[in-house]
């Protein structure tokens, strides 16, 4: 392995790319300076700490040629699956999810990290198999993406940290259907989602009287089935499962066009809005810089998305578009669920805002992400 930047690089780093990342890194800690006032800690200062080990570790992708990150997909996935396995036996439990290591005053979420795991490992499964001429891909030859994915995708699931299993289920979903699959596989996935319809629509919303005959909803832990009954009637139990969804709904709505300024929120300096610091800091953004501001935080969130598949789409050879699709599709889906619950269109889902939640490892995993779309760009020519 040799670490290294030439100068024939340069030209081919995606400067758009990496300013936009880092305008919604400062806007982020920007944000957590207020989301973290007194009488909450300030978060903020572990935040930029974070950022400059992210930054360090960013540099150390980018000087590694990809080809070697290719060669040791296979380990890192391996690694990421038995540190899942491990969290079984040394895990701490928080929230009803045995999700973390404790390492004295540090916490590791072994799940941020095989995110990354799986897209370096879907990409490399893409670019081995593939043969010139060769059909889109039929239930048959899917079997290998299918596993890679089923078994993070069910230790995550067990934890229970359901949010993040369905980030690894969405990206890698993505993934599979950039690789080409037969017509009737699509047709499938279009059955199935009208076939989770129907189950939502008859173990939560039809009118029969109790017990109802559940399909799903008796499988699940008792704070996921309530999280899925608030979203759908947030009204229901304000004070309980709808709490969450409705002070934050209230926070985005005040907001109004320009918010109410820096450090003026009031659902925010009050501490009505819960987890303001991680999972709904884009109320805390929202209530206080407005709806302006939102469209500017999305444009810059666009923006990282058209750069990372540009990067795909000029990427060399196979390994590097599958994996570019798999980050902006990882990122995607992150940000699409937790905006799409603070604002009370899906349900609570526990999943943060990538570079605006405060969380080291929530940051380091996407940091290094954007590290491999930097990496790719660069090295489009080198061989």
């Amino acid at each position: 392995m040799q670490l290294r930047i030439e100068r024939r690089m340069v030209p081919h780093i995606p400067w758009g790319l990496i300013f936009s990342v880092l305008a919604v890194c400062g806007l982020g800690i920007w944000n957590l300076a207020s989301a973290s006032r007194p009488p909450h800690s300030p978060v903020w200062g572990s935040q930029m700490g974070y950022l400059g080990i992210s930054m360090v570790a960013v540099l150390v992708v980018c000087l590694v040629d990809y080809r070697w990150i290719q060669r040791m997909a296979l380990p890192i996935y391996a690694g990421n699956i038995l540190l899942l396995i491990a969290l079984r036996f040394f895990g701490h439990t928080a929230k009803g999810a045995e999700s973390w290591f404790v390492i004295g005053p540090f916490r590791m979420q072994p799940a941020e990290f095989m995110k990354i795991g799986v897209v370096l490992m879907l990409a490399k499964v893409y670019h081995d198999d593939f043969q010139p001429n060769a059909p889109s891909y039929s239930l048959t030859r899917l079997w290998k993406p299918v596993l890679v994915v089923f078994v993070p995708f069910a230790l995550v699931l067990v934890q229970p940290d359901l949010g993040t299993a369905l980030m690894i289920g969405l990206s890698s979903l993505t993934i599979i259907l950039f690789g080409k699959v037969r017509w009737y596989l699509v047709a499938t996935l279009v059955a199935g989602v009208f076939a989770a319809g129907i189950v939502i629509w008859n173990d939560y919303i039809r009118d029969v009287p109790e017990p109802r005959p559940t399909i799903v909803r008796h499988h699940l832990k008792k704070h996921q089935s309530q999280r899925i009954s608030g979203w759908l009637d947030p009204e229901a139990d304000l004070r309980g499962s709808g709490y969450h969804a409705a002070q934050s709904k209230i926070a985005v709505g005040s907001g109004g066009v320009s918010g109410k300024g820096w450090r003026e929120g009031t659902q925010t300096g009050l501490r009505f809005l819960p987890e303001q610091h991680t999972d709904f800091i884009f109320s805390v953004w929202a209530e206080e810089h407005g709806f302006i501001m939102c469209i500017v935080l999305l444009v810059l969130y666009g923006a990282i998305f058209i750069f990372g598949l540009g990067v795909g789409f000029n990427a060399r050879d196979r390994f590097g578009a599958f994996v570019a699709v798999g980050v902006v599709a990882m990122l995607f889906w992150q940000v699409f669920e937790n905006i799409g619950m603070v604002i009370g269109l899906l349900p609570v889902t526990g999943i943060t805002l990538p570079l605006m939640s405060y969380g080291g490892s929530s940051l380091l995993s996407v940091m290094l992400s954007i590290g491999l779309l930097v990496n790719i760009s660069m090295r489009r020519h080198m061989f």
